[in-house]
């Protein structure tokens, strides 16, 4: 049996390369925000990560799988080994790990924290999630809550006593926000009284903590009853599982009751809840309603709750790479281990069978999966450093990095929990039949990423938002400076030696996706122009690891390395970086053949005809 091996996470080498030989990260140290690090603490920091995803998520990766939350009188119960994987997590200081040191935080850059991030969504993603919903529930509070509020419940949050939140769908709604009906009822005392339900709640409920934070988008009746119409009437509510002490009294339950577990393909160690508000089975101070304090403006709540949301979809986007790199290093692994068959001509099987890893198409699938985790790994990590540059560089720097963020967050969660779950169907099929049993960890990795696609708004919903909004915005200020940027990228390897063909591919891509955006934006009819998005988004998405592939290639021209596995590490970027500008690429033109002008397949098929 193959155990999920806490030695095949993430490769410390890749990320030591991106980090420091690509993206510089130890520059950021001369900004005053980092200035008492270095780049020794930086990897001291992803140090204590691995060392805490190796010990203490990934020994109940499988454990947790199998024995799902169960719901007991009320009360969600979890697998007794998260709580100690959460208490060492907080110990170590990595649930404050980016917070002011004047809150007992690190100060360490997004980036950094995000690489770190990585190695315990590899180890165990299901408790990984715990951490990555306060995380982001925490820097929500600290950008928009009264400063009374904050200080109530994110000293207990980044100590890991209390967890978060973020409750947004509801069983009628879905992802159809403008559809949210709970209700926040004004009361004389500046509280709300909240009254609905919400659905899929990932950690919505568990014995993990003392108490629970939920950040719920609901909408304030008008003086006649009605809830206000669309998105704009909705607003954001701090509402606690259980209520603050208060003039001598208790900790009183709040109104907030779970009313049934979802029981999912994956993340089978996250407790996924349907929560009541307001149904009377807790009636604090007396009444029905749950307690709730108003964060953000009134009709500002998705305003704010993007704040958590942007930042949940570059952690979807970490977490669908980590599970597609653990899987492609299992394969790895697997492969160069496993002997079976025989050489092609070989045909009087004289000679042993050969590793698999000797037959071209194992490392077909092989060098499509490193393609897949190495590139959306250089994405996810490249969107967050774009977050430190946003929070420190010059104001200029500060206005470029946060277009760019807007623009690549839907391709930072998309592309990744597209092309990442590819890797991990790609590592099932190396394993063979092996590969499809609960022997080996490979299909759980599968099954922990097919989740992602949904997570933080499907494919169609960042497709919509990437070409409805974010090419557009600010006369396509973004999408200009991204093509800045590509061009000077495909300027420099055009002119390094045996690389002007595949630089060529992807000129030849960006250009096209160029044409076609220009006549896209172009059309009057939204329905017409944004009926086949997904195909756009994923043509851009394509592109733009394309660029970071090229990217990374001209990285290792500089390079120096120091030994043979230096060597072998650089010319295996480079391969791969070919591999993908020659396989992947062509891809972008079939995507984009539907685009300009837009098929109209879609909108003029009809219910009846399918």
């Amino acid at each position: 049996m193959d155990g999920h091996v806490p030695a095949r996470l993430m490769s410390r080498r890749d990320l030591s390369f991106l980090l420091h030989e690509w993206l510089g990260v130890a520059a950021l140290t001369a900004r005053p925000r980092y200035a008492d690090h270095s780049r020794e603490t930086l990897d001291a920091a992803l140090d204590t990560y691995e060392r805490v995803a190796a010990e203490c998520f990934a020994p109940h990766h499988r454990a947790a799988d199998v024995d799902e939350p169960r719901l007991v009188n009320g009360e969600v119960k979890v697998h007794p080994a998260i709580g100690p994987a959460l208490q060492a997590f907080s110990d170590s200081g990595l649930m404050a790990a980016t917070q002011d040191a004047a809150r007992g935080g690190m100060q360490l850059p997004f980036v950094v924290e995000r690489a770190g991030m990585a190695w315990l969504f590899a180890a165990n993603v299901g408790t990984a999630a715990y951490p990555m919903l306060t995380i982001a529930n925490v820097n929500l509070l600290l950008a928009y809550a009264d400063p009374a509020l904050v200080e109530r419940y994110v000293p207990d949050m980044l100590a890991g006593k209390v967890f978060g939140t973020m409750c947004l769908s509801e069983p009628q709604a879905g992802s159809s926000l403008s559809d949210v009906a709970t209700r926040a009822l004004p009361q004389p005392d500046g509280t709300y009284r909240l009254h609905g339900n919400k659905m899929w709640i990932s950690a919505g409920d568990h014995d993990l903590s003392a108490n629970i934070v939920h950040l719920v988008l609901a909408k304030i009746p008008a003086a006649e009853g009605a809830l206000p119409a669309g998105t704009d009437g909705l607003s954001l509510f701090l509402v606690p599982k259980w209520l603050p002490a208060h003039g001598g009294a208790a900790a009183e339950r709040n109104d907030v009751t779970v009313a049934g577990l979802n029981h999912k393909l994956g993340y089978r160690g996250t407790a996924n809840c349907v929560l009541n508000f307001g149904e009377g089975r807790h009636t604090p101070q007396g009444q029905a309603g749950a307690v709730g304090w108003r964060v953000g403006a009134e009709g500002r709540g998705l305003a704010c709750m993007f704040h958590m949301m942007n930042e949940a979809r570059i952690g979807v986007g970490t977490g669908a790479v980590a599970l597609g790199y653990t899987g492609y290093l299992h394969a790895l692994h697997y492969a160069r281990e496993r002997r079976q068959g025989r050489p092609l001509g070989d045909r009087r099987r004289r000679e042993l069978p050969v590793p698999l890893i000797e037959h071209a198409d194992v490392r077909r699938m092989l060098l499509a999966q490193k393609a897949y985790v190495e590139g959306g790994l250089a994405l996810v990590l490249y969107c967050a450093w774009l977050v430190d540059e946003a929070a420190t560089g010059t104001e200029f720097e500060q206005d470029r990095a946060h277009q760019l963020l807007d623009l690549l967050t839907p391709i930072a969660k998309s592309w990744p929990s597209q092309w990442c779950l590819a890797a991990n169907d790609l590592a099932i099929q190396v394993y063979g039949g092996y590969g499809y049993t609960r022997d080996f960890p490979v299909e759980q990795f599968w099954r922990d990423n097919r989740l992602n696609p949904i997570h933080e708004g499907t494919h169609g919903i960042q497709a919509l938002d990437l070409l409805g909004r974010k090419v557009v915005q600010r006369g396509g200020f973004a999408f200009e400076a991204l093509r800045a940027q590509v061009t000077a990228t495909l300027d420099d390897m055009q002119r390094r030696p045996g690389w002007a063909g595949d630089t060529a591919r992807l000129r030849k891509a960006w250009d096209a996706l160029v044409e076609v955006t220009q006549t896209l934006i172009m059309i009057d009819d939204a329905a017409v122009r944004l009926a086949n998005a997904t195909p756009y988004l994923e043509a851009f998405g394509h592109v733009v690891v394309g660029w970071l592939w090229l990217e990374q290639a001209r990285v290792t021209f500089t390079a120096k390395p120091a030994n043979a596995a230096d060597e072998a590490f650089y010319a295996g970027k480079q391969q791969t970086a070919r591999w993908f500008l020659r396989w992947e690429i062509p891809k972008v033109h079939v995507w984009l053949a539907v685009l300009a002008p837009p098929d109209p397949s879609v909108l003029e098929m009809q219910d009846a005809w399918f």
